[in-house]
Parts: C-alpha cells; structure tokens; sequence
C-alpha cells in the first residue's frame, strides 16, 4: 500500500481494511511492513480527529462515573471541594464547576482537567 495523507472517506475506508489485513496478518513491529503500519495507523488517527471528533463527557457525568468506578458517595468529596450541600448542589447542576473545585476532582479523582472545564 502507498501510504499518503488520507483526504477521502474512500481512502480513509481503504486505509482501515488494509490495516485490519495486516493486524489479522500478525504483521510484527520494527519490520519494515510493521512500520508502513504504524504510519497508516497515524494517518487515520490525523483523519478521524478531523473529521470523526469524538466529543468530551459531560463534566458531571464524568465525576458521578468515577466515583462510581471507585466506589466513593457524595460525603466522600465532603470536606475536600466543601460542605455536604455544595459537594450536592455541584453533582445536581445547582452550581458550576469552579476552577479550584475542578483542581480537587482532577487530583482526587484523575478526570482530565479538560473534561471538567469545559
């Protein structure tokens, strides 16, 4: 396969099925042909953040999701972004997510900084 910069759906189409051949093919990394792959592999990376953006989580439902994941309840947040009606007023969309509250749910709960500030 030539490898060149993908500007069509049918090239970008093309570029998936021949990358599916070679990942079915065992193709292995440091070949010269693994490496042919790992460039396609980043053209359409470049493609489909141009033009299949994936949009961000909504911020509440990140932190809701991660709390779940880590099995923590509202209190837990308590007494780290402020009392039990705030922490309940911010997961209920009463109040926004600040800066500095989003400081403390990145570092208490590793959620990307640009999920909660957006």
């Amino acid at each position: 396969m030539e490898l060149a910069v993908i500007r069509s759906e049918a090239q970008y189409e093309d570029c998936l099925d021949w990358v599916d051949a070679q990942l079915d093919a065992g193709v292995a990394p440091g070949t010269p042909l693994g490496n042919q792959l790992e460039v396609a592999l980043l053209l359409i990376k470049k493609y489909e953040d141009e033009h299949h953006p994936v949009p961000l989580p909504d911020p509440i439902e990140a932190v809701r999701l991660k709390m779940e994941e880590l099995g923590l309840r509202n209190r837990d947040l308590v007494g780290k972004i402020g009392s039990k009606a705030y922490v309940s007023m911010i997961l209920n969309r009463k109040k926004p997510i600040t800066l500095e509250v989003a400081r403390v749910l990145h570092r208490e709960l590793h959620i990307p900084a640009e999920v909660l500030l957006q």
